[in-house]
């Protein structure tokens, strides 16, 4: 959170980690539920598919653009900008306006916390049950989790790990084994 006061406008700033549009929807009913007496609540979203923004009232293109392309700017995904206006009473013109929601966004990404999201994955493992005892001090050593098991003629074990280890998984797996292990597709 950032708040800058400009002409004797406050502006407060908020980046909010959301998954998607209806996530970023309720962050933004809570902060109009903080916020009752705020001239705006204007807010620009990146999530995919998910995207868009708004300028709550303000002149078109004077806030949900400029605060969009700043978290454009910054590569991010799964992210809420919102700024809450209350009005001084002084206009600030277009070109003002855009300064000001860019500068109250820009300054709030400095103050941040990025979390990195990593995309995982599941991938079914089969081997005999000679191997299992390796595989899964393998799984354990990795720091890869254990979803899932089952024992029948063999041990087919289910992993969630980062989608970018699963080459690398398997190539060791292979080499741990002799190439003993096979790997099966897994529904989610």
């Amino acid at each position: 959170m950032a708040e800058t006061e400009i002409r004797k406008s406050r502006f407060i700033a908020h980046v909010l980690p959301v998954a998607d549009r209806a996530a970023a929807m309720a962050q933004l009913r809570l902060l109009r539920d903080a916020h009752p007496a705020a001239t705006h609540v204007c807010w620009a979203l990146l999530a995919g598919g998910q995207s868009g923004m708004s300028d709550d009232g303000e002149p078109s293109g004077t806030a949900g653009r400029p605060m969009l392309d700043v978290l454009r700017h910054h590569d991010l995904e799964g992210a809420l900008a919102a700024v809450v206006r209350y009005f001084g009473g002084i206009k600030l013109g277009a070109g003002g306006l855009v300064r000001a929601y860019t500068d109250a966004v820009a300054t709030a990404l400095q103050r941040a916390s990025f979390i990195e999201r990593v995309t995982q994955a599941t991938l079914g493992i089969e081997t005999s049950y000679a191997d299992e005892a390796r595989v899964r001090r393998f799984i354990e050593q990795a720091h890869h989790t254990l979803a899932g098991s089952h024992h029948d003629m063999t041990v087919r074990l289910t992993i969630q790990l980062a989608q970018t280890a699963v080459p690398r998984t398997r190539e060791l797996l292979r080499d741990l084994t002799q190439g003993r292990v096979t790997f099966f597709d897994v529904d989610d």
